[in-house]
């Protein structure tokens, strides 16, 4: 007796519905996928934000440089001289010069720089400085804010209009934790999620209503931040004109939105990082 086997039809409906089920599935699968980075992206802020705390704690309140060294690959110093003087940066050199363009050190002088860095020894594990959907070959892809004892850059404060760091009760460039009292600790960002290393610290404009550096879109359609007391977010952004900037292969610096709905997702970082516009 001669065995029944499929015919070509029906294996070809049956090619077609494993087909269609999985173009079905895989969106869903994705998602479940890039929220299960988020949160490990989310966890690795949370610990680097503690070990901050811990390093304000180990040093009289006061918070570790918040900028990245941007000298000898590898290596990282204590600055003799400015605004950071006896502050060691929180991480060495790990930038490449050609950053702009995706130019990269090699793994192993970024780890050195990482591992050098003044707040190493608070948060020992060279993973937990690495989002697990960064840039591939980027040992580093979290940064802290201007505000937070990072880069104070000119056309952010300016002599002319802005004279120290203090506006009424809001401290905007913070070098002691007890400095942040309004808005408070839940309200001001540290750490945030560029993807990518990239020098110095993150830069957003106090004084006017454009970005500095770019919006970062990651993880769907916004970023993960943490806060001055200890906790991390995921942030969304809300305007499509801010997402299609962040996506851009080398996003835009310096960019005005053009839209009140992408204005809004500005003026939503810009208060995270200074506590307040400085501007109407």
């Amino acid at each position: 007796m001669k065995s029944k086997g499929f015919t070509l039809i029906e294996l070809l409906v049956v090619i077609a519905i494993v087909a269609i089920l999985m173009a079905i599935l895989m969106p869903s699968l994705n998602r479940a996928r890039e929220q299960g980075k988020r949160a490990s992206c989310l966890s690795n802020l949370k610990q680097l934000q503690m070990a901050w705390i811990a390093y304000a704690s180990d040093n009289d309140d006061r918070i570790v440089n918040g900028e990245a060294e941007y000298g000898t690959a590898g290596t990282c110093t204590t600055p003799t001289s400015g605004r950071h003087r006896n502050e060691k940066w929180w991480v060495g050199t790990d930038c490449h010069s050609g950053y702009m363009t995706g130019q990269k050190l090699a793994q192993d002088v970024q780890l050195s720089a990482i591992r050098a860095g003044a707040l190493f020894p608070f948060v020992p594990a060279e993973k937990l400085y690495q989002c697990p959907t960064g840039v591939r070959g980027e040992m580093r892809t979290y940064t802290i804010t201007d505000a937070m004892n990072g880069l104070y850059r000119d056309g952010t404060a300016n002599a002319s209009t802005f004279t120290g760091t203090r506006v009424g009760r809001t401290v905007l460039w913070v070098k002691k934790m007890s400095e942040v009292v309004v808005p408070g600790p839940s309200e001001r960002i540290v750490f945030l999620d560029e993807g990518r290393v990239t020098p110095d610290s993150y830069a957003t404009h106090y004084l006017n209503p454009r970005w500095w550096d770019p919006p970062h879109v990651r993880h769907g359609d916004g970023t993960n931040v943490s806060f001055v007391d200890g906790h991390s977010d995921y942030w969304k952004w809300e305007s499509k004109e801010t997402l299609s900037i962040g996506k851009m292969a080398n996003p835009q610096h310096q960019y005005v939105p053009q839209s009140q709905e992408a204005m809004d997702d500005l003026q939503k970082m810009q208060k995270a990082v200074w506590g307040r516009l400085g501007y109407r």
